[in-house]
């Protein structure tokens, strides 16, 4: 029998080889990460303390706070981890942990933002009806199935790349264990890994947009058909523009790292584009759904004065 030696462990470059560099990127990074438990900690918060807001529309506002901080948590503790020590090492089994993790989280807050989507569709188009098709439990279901798909694709992602033969070199290209760069330093054939990778990530991307475009799409033609002023048109699709802004930040970096094609050298290009979808992201979401949302602002300042001044109702 053939010989082979096994990598054990796997060395996570980073964004950059510079220890001064590391240094200051440090702190920028730290404060990122704590904004984004501090803000979507206060939505998920208000959402399950307030009962105003035991709407569907904020069941799925919870939810996706949740994905964002479990989403920061699997990558940026590592990634400043990596910034203060020499040797940015992760065991095999913790690699494949987080690449799984990572596209969990990341498949489960693309399809939510599609139920989400559907979720203003409904309230908008059929608003005498809506409590009864977003019931407690439509909602737990649409959930459910974007958490449960997620993770069954995640997991046969991972298992797949764990069986891969990887014999060294054990440096991998990036702050996270990707796939796209795990599979260049396999010493096997990783064909049938690429076209699943290429396969469902497309599908998920492309299900999650087209859900979001059909949603919207009847919701403008509903609009310009129930409406006659731009300004009543603008009232009833105000609620959608934070569901907007955030599904356009969070699928269009996915989609230029995975579905479109790579070129000869664009490692730099796909971690400074990951950066955005899992650090940045994530931070923004609670600023812009608090921003242009009156219920979720007067929760907070509510909270706020029962926590500073608690005498008072």
């Amino acid at each position: 029998m053939e010989n082979r030696t096994e990598v054990e462990e796997f060395i996570l470059l980073g964004l950059t080889n510079d220890r001064k560099l590391q240094h200051i990127l440090f702190t920028p990074f730290l404060l990122l990460y704590m904004a984004c438990l501090l803000g979507n900690g206060t939505i998920l918060t208000i959402v399950i303390a307030e009962p105003r807001l035991q709407t569907p529309m904020y069941f799925f506002l919870g939810n996706l706070s949740c994905l964002d901080i479990c989403y920061s948590t699997v990558i940026v503790p590592k990634m400043l981890s990596g910034f203060l020590t020499e040797q940015k090492v992760i065991s095999f089994m913790g690699c494949m942990t987080q690449l799984h993790f990572f596209y969990f989280l990341g498949s489960s807050e693309a399809m939510l933002l599609s139920v989400m989507a559907y979720d203003r569709y409904v309230a908008i188009c059929n608003p005498l009806r809506y409590t009864i098709i977003m019931s407690k439990w439509a909602c737990i279901r649409l959930a459910g199935a974007a958490w449960g798909a997620s993770f069954l694709y995640a997991l046969i992602q991972a298992v797949m790349t764990s069986q891969l033969w990887f014999c060294g070199p054990n440096h991998i290209q990036h702050f996270v264990c990707d796939i796209k760069p795990l599979l260049k330093l396999a010493c096997s054939s990783t064909a049938l890994n690429l076209i699943v990778l290429n396969v469902v990530v497309g599908c998920t991307c492309l299900a999650s947009f087209l859900g979001t475009f059909l949603s919207y799409f009847y919701i403008i033609s509903f609009l310009f058909d129930k409406f006659k002023t731009w300004q009543s048109r603008w009232k009833a699709f105000s609620t959608c523009v934070s569901h907007l802004t955030v599904v356009t930040l969070y699928l269009i970096p996915p989609i230029t790292n995975y579905v479109l094609p790579s070129s000869g050298d664009s490692s730099r290009r796909e971690m400074i584009i990951t950066v955005l979808y899992t650090v940045v992201t994530p931070v923004l979401n609670p600023l812009i759904y608090t921003l242009r949302n009156e219920d979720v602002k007067s929760s907070v300042r509510r909270l706020l004065s029962k926590k500073l001044l608690p005498g008072r109702t």
